[in-house]
């Protein structure tokens, strides 16, 4: 037991350290959106095209642009911030398998643990935009939807793109989960599905003031 204290211990002061650097660095990003999606999509393909241009747009409206940093989507999505004038943000999380940042981002955070990363992409945000992608990109979205869902957070568009992509998803979340009582109707309002980056936009942008006339600040308005 003498052994394990004293490393758990300064455990806490690395898993502190992570979430003050985020803070200190994050705060001055705001509004901004986190947009998700696979490291495998390759570049020039239809979604990849499809998260630069919703980036894109999303950065001309005055929104930073907070991926995970890697390839695929988020080398898309940071693109496209860059191309939109915006601020390009990537959260970096060290790998055993190391994979470079990508080359369009303006401000890198590295972290080492997941749920400190996790904590970053959903403080920061005032909506996710999720486009094809594994594991990771469905754990994001639905942990943000648990969010919504348990009002932790109020007026935070969940936005789903690829129709085609999340099509069997939804056939199934309807059938399953809705069929067999897991969730309600109302819960599949949580989140849009679109292949519409003006959609897009207007979605985060009205759920953005919807949370400014709450909190009682419309200052910040893009």
């Amino acid at each position: 037991m003498r052994d394990v204290i004293p490393k758990d211990t300064w455990l806490v002061f690395k898993i502190m350290g992570e979430f003050v650097e985020g803070f200190e660095t994050l705060r001055k990003v705001e509004p901004a959106v986190s947009i998700f999606g696979g490291t495998r999509v390759r570049k020039g393909s239809k979604p990849y095209r499809l998260a630069v241009q919703v980036s894109q747009a999303l950065a001309r409206e005055g929104f930073s642009i907070i991926t995970g940093g890697g390839p695929g989507i988020m080398e898309a999505a940071n693109l496209g911030a860059r191309r939109g004038g915006g601020r390009s943000v990537g959260l970096n999380i060290r790998l055993p398998f190391q994979t470079r940042p990508n080359a369009h981002i303006d401000t890198l955070l590295n972290f080492n643990y997941f749920f400190a990363r996790k904590v970053m992409f959903i403080k920061y945000a005032c909506a996710y935009v999720v486009f094809p992608g594994g594991y990771g990109t469905l754990d994001e979205a639905f942990e943000a939807l648990t969010l919504v869902q348990t009002h932790k957070i109020d007026n935070f568009p969940v936005i789903m793109v690829g129709r085609d992509y999340w099509r069997g998803m939804l056939r199934w979340i309807r059938k399953e989960m809705l069929g067999g009582g897991m969730i309600q109707q109302d819960d599949l309002r949580l989140f849009t599905v679109t292949d519409d980056p003006q959609e897009v936009c207007r979605l985060v942008r009205e759920g953005y003031r919807k949370r400014l006339r709450s909190n009682g600040d419309s200052s910040h308005t893009p």
